[in-house]
């Protein structure tokens, strides 16, 4: 196997630097570096001994934890190929994931365990381990022998990462072990601030089933053996104290996190030891930027990027210059071009679709590899920006019909499927509107089927027993038609001009 051909390899090599310093924690349960290494081996080797073949999928259908981190990089260390989930799924959405990756076990806690077992009884043979029971206890003492690695190459799927179509069904991005390395090699070959040090105590906060807190807060702070201390649910009050309590030095963060520490009384306070502070997953508003610099003195750097990135593009920590409103600049080793519809490079100052190349780019969608870089290697990201005078990236719309909520991907036409699956609805449209807390949420309008009468607390209700609660519309309008094109398609862009902005 060539050297650090395996994502896994990071943590091995962290654990030959540092053997007993700190790799982990998580509440009051800590790992150190060569409690973690030989952890990641057991489990590698007891997903072997259970007759488990290079390339199965693996879904891990948990919270952030102490579980999920070796699970993760045992999987990935055995050769196998690892399916996050949303721990917040409904049984619908897991068993449709289960289908599309064909996984045949899926990792489980207790708070998903039934979730889990409903989805894997409608595919069986699909099994569930829950990561507190006495059979992962038995995975974790499988017989140790020298090495567990499977004879991974960069080109090796290590991960499948579902987000779903324009047309509602969820599509897999299929991430190497080679790309995955490559972002964070991006990341590492930053100068000024560096995005991580050795010595560097990382909040791992940032949902790992998300490739931003999965690669990027997880994977960098590995590669350097910072200690990772892990937070499963953000709380604003409690994740500060943990920040002061254990003296957290990097915050890998969203847009929300930091809206939600300006409204906490004193949060300069809890904030004395940490040197870099980052943002992505969606816009950072400028007055978010202004006012948390105002509470605490501190800056936050911005970055962009996306699942079939593995994930970041761009930050301004590549400048070395935390610039409200702006993203930055590519990493080293990514290019960026800004398209028009035609497919040509627009004019200084123009905005354009985002077209990027580098190593870190996914191979394409799951399992044929469709939609994925053309023959010279670019990606069209359907996002739009441009490039202002200093050379930095400005977003200026996002995916099409994309909503982001909390930074995570919400696809209308998936709402819409599950809305019209209610009976007497009659048409519907989910636009996305802007939200104070959360970036963006999401809007439901509603037509009725003639003769019959719904509220928007009947359909609130049957949203929630299909969708997570993040893609479920926080706002709903019953209206008596909605516009539409020649065509007889529903006019979205001018849902706004008939209905107004909420």
């Amino acid at each position: 196997m060539s050297a650090r051909a395996n994502l896994s390899d990071l943590v091995r090599t962290s654990a030959a630097r540092s053997a007993d310093g700190m790799a982990l924690i998580d509440g009051s349960r800590t790992l150190t570096w060569a409690e973690l290494d030989g952890a990641v081996d057991h489990l590698a080797w007891g997903l072997v001994d259970r007759g488990l073949k290079p390339g199965d999928r693996i879904a891990l259908l948990l919270g952030n934890s102490i579980e999920y981190v070796i699970a993760y990089f045992a999987v990935l260390r055995a050769g196998l190929v690892a399916v996050p989930m949303n721990p917040a799924y409904t049984a619908a959405e897991v068993t449709v994931l289960l289908l599309d990756s064909g996984a045949g076990l899926v990792f489980v806690e207790p708070v998903t365990s039934a979730v889990g077992s409903e989805a894997a009884e409608a595919i069986a043979p699909c099994e569930i381990i829950d990561v507190t029971s006495a059979e992962w206890a038995g995975l974790l003492a499988a017989e140790p022998r020298p090495r567990a690695d499977a004879q991974t190459t960069a080109a090796t799927l290590a991960l499948l990462l579902f987000t779903a179509g324009t047309s509602g069904r969820p599509k897999g991005a299929m991430l190497t072990h080679g790309a995955l390395l490559a972002n964070i090699d991006m990341l590492r070959a930053i100068g000024e601030p560096a995005a991580v040090l050795t010595g560097d105590t990382v909040l791992i906060v940032l949902p790992l089933f998300h490739v931003y807190g999965l690669n990027t807060a997880l994977g960098l702070s590995v590669s350097a053996g910072a200690c990772c201390v892990i937070v499963d649910h953000f709380d604003p009050v409690e994740s500060l104290r943990v920040i002061a309590e254990h003296g957290v030095t990097t915050v890998a963060g969203a847009p929300a996190m930091y809206q939600a520490w300006c409204a906490v009384p004193g949060v300069g306070d809890f904030l004395g030891s940490v040197r870099l502070l980052s943002s992505g997953g969606s816009p950072l508003p400028v007055r978010v930027f202004e006012r948390f610099a105002e509470l605490t003195g501190k800056a936050i750097f911005e970055g962009y990027g996306m699942t079939e990135t593995a994930p970041v593009v761009s930050t301004t920590l590549v400048s070395g210059r935390a610039k409200a409103g702006s993203v930055g600049r590519p990493l080293p080793g990514i290019e960026v071009r800004l398209l028009d519809d035609e497919g040509i490079e627009v004019d200084d100052g123009d905005a354009g679709e985002v077209c990027v190349r580098g190593a870190s780019v996914f191979t394409g969608y799951w399992p044929t590899g469709a939609g994925g870089p053309d023959d010279d290697g670019w990606f069209r990201s359907g996002d739009v920006a441009y490039v202002d005078g200093e050379g930095d990236l400005h977003l200026v719309d996002r995916r099409r019909e994309v909503i982001l909520v909390n930074g995570f991907n919400v696809y209308p036409r998936e709402i819409e499927l599950a809305i019209e699956a209610l009976d007497g609805v009659g048409e519907v449209a989910v636009v996305g509107v802007p939200d104070d807390q959360t970036g963006e949420a999401v809007s439901a309008l509603v037509v009725a089927a003639r003769g019959v009468t719904l509220s928007a607390e009947q359909i609130s209700a049957h949203c929630v027993t299909r969708l997570a609660r993040f893609k479920c519309p926080s706002r709903i309008r019953i209206v008596e038609a909605l516009p539409h094109s020649a065509t007889g398609k529903v006019a979205k862009g001018r849902l706004r001009e008939v209905y107004g902005e909420q």
